[in-house]
């Protein structure tokens, strides 16, 4: 009986010290998420300030109120959607491509170490080339429009993908590949019973990169050739010096890029969670 209760105040013990753990956590989850909205508001409310009292040009740099105004009114109008749900589109399958693209790259070049040693300084040297000066031959070689501005994203996504899988193959434990190859699995057995589960959290983590990348690759490709999207509202309102529209499409942008890396989040979050 001693014994029984001895574990029974253990096991409350134990409960108590990670409810404890877990308040903590969400505690310091909270004053995290509090702090960013602080720093965030005191910038807004800084520029907005700065644009009232005429300390910087508001020709340039205009101000919060006169940004919302902008977006609202655009929004209402209905101007704005057809440029966004064209970004968001192609951002989506650049995203989703790139991904998936670069990840499949990565598992050949990873089964054939001799192919690795062919691509692997032109993987780099590809890489390393501005995406910009890359465009105008996509343009000449898929023409103006959806096309050209996606696979300027691939350009981008793709590589970077491709990279940062392989080295997490390269990277998982030698010891759990001996004792595959010991109980006389082959390279199949090897890959999809060590090399692929022990990189999933990299492979999940490079959707968060390839949010980013995807917006770059977007705007990038829009501000060559679209007539339609974000980038081409920026563009637009450098030509006509309204740059108010410029810093309205740039937080749109911003907004719309965090709700996307959110949802990533929570996806890398929930499988996670279930492996």
């Amino acid at each position: 009986m001693p014994v029984s209760e001895e574990g029974t105040d253990r096991e409350l013990w134990i409960k108590e010290k990670w409810l404890q753990h877990r308040r903590r956590k969400k505690r310091r989850a909270r004053q995290v998420l509090a702090t960013q909205l602080l720093l965030l508001l005191s910038l807004i409310g800084l520029w907005e300030l700065a644009g009232r009292l005429r300390w910087i040009d508001v020709l340039i740099f205009s101000y919060p109120s006169k940004v919302g105004a902008q977006i609202v009114k655009d929004i209402v109008t209905g101007e704005l959607w057809p440029h966004l749900f064209m970004t968001v589109g192609e951002t989506a399958v650049g995203f989703l491509l790139g991904t998936l693209v670069g990840t499949l790259i990565a598992v050949l070049i990873w089964w054939s170490p001799f192919l690795s040693k062919v691509l692997d300084p032109y993987m780099v040297v590809f890489n390393s080339m501005p995406k910009v000066a890359l465009g105008p031959i996509f343009i000449v070689l898929f023409g103006a429009g959806f096309t050209a501005i996606v696979v300027t994203t691939l350009s981008i996504t793709v590589i970077v993908t491709t990279l940062v899988v392989y080295n997490s193959f390269n990277e998982v434990d030698s010891n759990l590949i001996k004792v595959i190859r010991t109980f006389g699995g082959n390279r199949r057995d090897v890959f999809v019973k060590a090399i692929l589960p022990a990189s999933f959290p990299a492979i999940v983590s490079t959707l968060k990169v390839n949010v980013g990348m995807s917006w770059v690759g977007v705007i990038v490709g829009e501000f060559l050739v679209a007539k339609i999207g974000l980038g081409y509202l920026i563009v637009y309102g450098f030509q006509v010096f309204n740059f108010t529209l410029v810093l309205s499409s740039l937080v749109i942008i911003a907004v719309v890029a965090t709700a996307m890396y959110q949802m990533v989040v929570y996806v890398e979050r929930k499988l996670l969670k279930e492996r």
